[in-house]
């Protein structure tokens, strides 16, 4: 029977932390071997990861996949570099964009779409230590009238 929804695999959560988001894709990505028994499992990892457009064809780098427990001699190298599967035109967008300068692509989540491991790769700003802070700072005072708005609600105030 084949498998219907969405299972995420892995997140990268230092990415929204790091990055300000201007873009987001959905790419599949070309495996060998055994990776995609070993996702089925649930370990991998995207915390150093991120993606390059070469010669008219995005690679992931970085992403780490440990070898399948049950695989033998047809194990895969578990930080190899995986081409990623886009359309013609959203790669000729992302290489106009990424030329453009201080933007990159990073992974944000890996996950199952209906069967088919799917991988949603973000075009990125790097963020600075004062836009961290100012954000942290946004989501406190988000939390303080939230948390306030419903003290009101109760009727504790």
């Amino acid at each position: 029977m084949k498998e219907k929804g969405r299972k995420v695999i892995a997140t990268n959560r230092k990415a929204r932390h790091n990055y300000t988001i201007l873009d987001t894709y959905e790419a599949g990505i070309a495996f060998v071997g055994t990776e995609v028994k070993a996702l089925r499992e649930g370990k991998a990892s995207l915390v150093d990861a991120f993606a390059t457009v070469d010669d008219g064809e995005v690679w992931l780098r970085g992403l780490h996949i440990p070898e399948y427990g049950h695989g033998s001699w047809t194990n895969h190298t578990p930080r190899r570099t995986r081409k990623l599967l886009l359309h013609k035109r959203e790669i000729e967008h992302l290489v106009g964009k990424s030329r453009e300068g201080n933007q990159t692509l990073v992974p944000l989540s890996m996950y199952f779409s209906d069967g088919k491991v799917k991988v949603e790769l973000a075009l990125a700003k790097g963020k600075q230590d004062y836009d961290k802070r100012q954000d942290i700072a946004r989501r406190t005072a988000q939390r303080e009238v939230a948390r306030e708005v419903g003290r009101r609600v109760k009727g504790m105030r």
